[in-house]
């Protein structure tokens, strides 16, 4: 199959104006493990307005919150049933009004999540198609297929769920439906005019109630290769982010993207479309932000790279080059609520909690713009021994309950008090908080100069403080082995990623560390595992 280029535009700095999203922070708020206002348990669109002043005081610009409407919930709030409404666990439509408002009182911007690649098995548009049989006009919304075998009773073909298991399912009258997720979750057909005009409603519905964008989910989905080949390969899961699939990543997808684009462009106020995007290298993953499509795409092959410096040096300067051949900022990202919490992916304990630390300062040093997952400020671990009796990911009850760890990072936040659920919220919560967060909650660390959460406020100050950070160049100095540095307008920033101390001669006046420095007449000690940001 054919694969687009991404093109080098005669002047990328002209390619975008300038915007808010290519330097900003950005704050992920998993809705219901932030703050719940009801004593239920599940944090709730309330108990997240009434938490916003600790993020503007964090410093963040702008709040991204995983999907609040009306679901069954089957995998976390990624099975809608109704685009328009509020699920009543979190709220209702006032709610989010409110919090909207809220937010730009407070200077924040507001990011949704929007959910085009399937929808719930309880949208009325899958219900109408399962109760009018085969020849339904709603079956034409999604992929429903005849079976392969003399009865139809095997799979139209190979493809497997990214949460195990075949990607297909049998209806009562013997047809299959696609969905790469859950069962719960069918695909939807955007072959379809009458799907992407209801989108594009959508799209405006909550543009109209004053969002600022939208996070769009599995933005590499949606266009399903023409005949629904099979792939010949088993695991397929493991090759996503590796390689072309004829269900990910497919060209098609970017005409939906700019016709959204022309959408958003359409509003006043800078909204924007963010690319979840999982593509097989940086320059697949730019075409997806090039100047007419997406003005952002997360940036899965920095999240994944391995602790060690020759790896980060090659995947930062694919993701700059990738994405400035089009003119459009480099995302940077540790953590969400899809993936091991990055304390616990750099080792854990001691360990995991020093590389962490550095990493959120070399991140926030880097051009572009970064995502903080809630959480991560606290230097939130893993909650690696939930008992199965509480777990919830629809991927631990299809595969073989090893992959099944998402939610070990979506366990409730820790605010304040001595014990569970620490100030979450006024019962208890949906998963079990861990004893030892007691001494990692926003009441714990606040006012401590050696917190986590001290470290992230004050990078996040000196980063508006200091012009050079943000958007702009970056250029590579020499240094030690095992020692990132680099150069920004006003700042160096140094890296030890050695489990051993580093000397240097030093660079400029030491502004933040994230560990203690000694210093030998003109010569530094890097301890181990430790960022610095030198003012030059």
């Amino acid at each position: 199959m054919t694969q687009e280029l991404a093109p080098m535009p005669s002047s990328p700095t002209a390619a975008h104006s300038a915007g808010w999203w290519r330097d900003a922070v950005i704050y992920q708020v998993y809705v219901r493990s932030f703050a719940d206002s009801d004593g239920d348990g599940i944090g709730d669109l309330r108990g997240i307005r009434e938490r916003l002043p600790y993020l503007a005081d964090l410093g963040v610009d702008a709040v991204w919150l995983t999907p609040f409407y009306a679901s069954p919930q089957a995998d976390g709030g990624y099975d809608v049933a109704d685009y328009r409404a509020v699920d009543p666990l979190f709220g209702d439509l006032s709610d989010a009004d409110d919090l909207v408002r809220e937010a730009h009182r407070l200077g924040l911007r507001v990011i949704v999540d929007i959910v085009p690649n399937h929808t719930s098995d309880r949208h009325a548009w899958f219900q109408a198609a399962l109760a009018g049989g085969p020849d339904a006009s709603e079956r034409q919304l999604y992929h429903f297929r005849p079976g392969k075998g003399e009865d139809g009773e095997l799979p139209p073909n190979d493809w497997e769920s990214v949460f195990g298991g075949p990607a297909w399912t049998r209806t009562a009258d013997g047809e299959w439906y696609l969905h790469l997720f859950a069962p719960e979750q069918p695909d939807l057909s955007w072959d379809s005019p009458a799907v992407r005009e209801e989108f594009d409603s959508i799209l405006r519905f909550w543009l109209d109630l004053g969002v600022d964008g939208f996070r769009i989910d599995v933005a590499h989905g949606m266009v399903k290769a023409e005949g629904l080949p099979d792939i010949g390969l088993s695991e397929q899961a493991k090759l996503i982010g590796a390689q072309v699939l004829p269900f990910f990543d497919q060209d098609g997808v970017h005409e939906i993207h700019r016709s959204w684009r022309r959408l958003l462009d359409g509003y006043e106020g800078d909204r924007i479309g963010v690319a979840e995007a999982w593509a097989p290298n940086a320059e697949r993953l730019a075409l997806y932000v090039r100047p007419d499509e997406l003005h952002q795409a997360f940036n899965f092959q920095f999240l994944t790279c391995e602790w060690e410096a020759a790896a980060m040096h090659r995947v930062i300067d694919e993701s700059l080059l990738s994405t400035r051949s089009v003119g459009a900022p480099t995302t940077w990202v540790l953590s969400n609520h899809d993936v091991v919490r990055h304390t616990t992916r750099y080792g854990g304990g001691e360990q995991g909690l020093r590389r962490a630390r550095a990493a959120a300062l070399l991140t926030l040093a880097l051009p572009g713009s970064v995502y903080v997952y809630q959480g991560e400020e606290l230097g939130l671990p893993e909650v690696e021994d939930l008992p199965d009796a509480v777990r919830q990911d629809p991927a631990f009850f299809r595969g073989d309950g090893q992959d099944g760890r998402r939610d070990g990072c979506r366990v409730p936040l820790p605010w304040s008090g001595a014990k569970a659920p620490y100030g979450f919220g006024p019962g208890g919560s949906w998963l079990p908080q861990p004893d030892a967060w007691a001494g990692l909650s926003v009441e714990a660390q606040t006012g401590d100069p050696r917190s986590t959460l001290e470290l992230y406020r004050s990078a996040l100050a000196l980063r508006r403080q200091l012009d050079g950070l943000g958007d702009g160049e970056m250029e590579w100095l020499p240094g030690p082995d095992g020692v990132l540095t680099f150069r920004r307008p006003g700042l160096v920033c140094t890296l030890n990623t050695l489990d051993t101390e580093a000397e240097m001669p030093v660079p400029g006046r030491p502004v933040l560390a994230s560990a203690a420095l000694e210093f030998s007449g003109a010569a530094v000690r890097i301890p181990g595992e430790t960022c610095v940001w030198w003012a030059v």
